[in-house]
């Protein structure tokens, strides 16, 4: 389908409002997409080996208390929206965490795993007249394209946030009123562990109203599975590449555009790193390259970032034989000045909306 709207839903007020609204909004949407995401897990497509359901769920339900006290209001709102959409709390971390949850299954064993996702970059103001960007694709398996949505999340207690997300997800790329925009990569981590999904932890980094405030929400975090998390505030940026053993950041210097794709830039990281298969490590170099080269020099603006997600070497990605990853959608935020543009499914095959978080 060519130029799909994106579903855009309004969670307010409380954690219990905002799950249940979510969750009743897209119940059986949810539902499919939980038992799809369930099976993928369990086939061992991407955590590397087979797993009976019933084991893959009972470690999805030991993972629910680092959920609880990392965060407890989101976590209540995860359980509300669980009930809800008529899935359970252990059902609903693997279909919102699906790729940290993945390397939890696969610290037990496995092959190489189908894991590749995502082209993202930071541009300083000082590339961008005064009021930089943060600016991805979101690439996933291409049966995911169907469910994206942006939230309007507006909390109590909290700053308002536009967030690009799948149904049955609380969060996955944002920004919010305070300035802070966040960004994400799937790492691919070989000692994944019973913590907390990267969902979690933008939604948590959502809620700061400063750049030092998100990055505390993310390197504090239990994560469970890789992530590099990209921060943008107050005109500063950084990546984070959060993995279990631990978190290494890259800092944004001026004039430069920090970018990121699917494997690890700081050692440290890169010594936690799953092996993938060898077609998969060629796309993100491919991707990272491609991306630093056509953002080298010049001013940039939202057009320029709209058409690198368009790019049709390497960035924008159709779904092919053998692991039918495809670009389900893209983001372009500019938090100095509240803008957000979003695309749902190929960013090549259709057009950005814009939205803006400041009332």
């Amino acid at each position: 389908m060519r130029n799909r709207p994106i579903r855009v839903l309004e969670l307010t007020g409380s954690p219990e409002h905002r799950g249940a609204v979510h969750g009743a909004a897209f119940h059986n949407e949810i539902r499919c997409y939980t038992a799809e995401r369930v099976g993928l897990a369990a086939e061992g497509t991407w955590s590397g080996s087979a797993t009976a359901r019933e084991d893959v769920l009972a470690l999805a339900e030991a993972m629910l208390p680092a959920h609880a006290l990392y965060d407890a209001e989101l976590y209540e709102e995860m359980v509300l929206m669980a009930e809800a959409a008529g899935i359970s709390p252990a059902e609903a971390v693997i279909v919102g965490g699906f790729t940290d949850f993945a390397d939890t299954l696969r610290a037990a064993g496995g092959e190489p795993a189908v894991e590749d996702d995502c082209t993202a970059v930071i541009v300083p103001d000082d590339r961008a007249a005064g009021a930089g960007f943060l600016a991805q694709t979101w690439d996933m398996h291409d049966t995911a394209t169907e469910h994206v949505v942006v939230f309007d999340i507006q909390p109590d207690g909290a700053p308002r946030a536009l967030v690009f997300s799948t149904v049955g997800c609380l969060g996955q790329i944002g920004m919010n009123e305070a300035g802070v925009a966040i960004g994400i990569n799937n790492l691919t981590a070989a000692n994944g562990r019973v913590g907390v999904t990267w969902p979690f932890v933008v939604r948590s980094a959502l809620t700061a109203t400063s750049f030092e405030g998100a990055v505390k929400a993310i390197v504090d975090a239990p994560v469970a599975g890789g992530h590099s998390y990209l921060v943008f505030a107050e005109g500063r940026g950084c990546i984070i590449e959060a993995m279990p053993g631990g978190c290494s950041v890259l800092t944004m210097e001026p004039g430069r555009v920090l970018a990121h794709t699917n494997h690890c830039l700081a050692s440290e990281a890169a010594d936690q790193e799953a092996p993938r298969p060898a077609d998969l490590v060629a796309s993100s170099l491919a991707r990272l390259e491609r991306a630093q080269a056509l953002l080298a020099d010049g001013d940039v603006d939202a057009e320029r970032l709209m058409e690198l997600t368009r790019e049709p070497e390497a960035i924008c990605r159709r779904s092919e034989p053998p692991h039918h990853v495809e670009t389900c959608g893209a983001v372009v935020m500019r938090p100095g000045t509240g803008d957000l543009w979003a695309v749902w499914g190929v960013p090549a095959d259709n057009d950005y909306e814009h939205f803006t978080v400041y009332r």
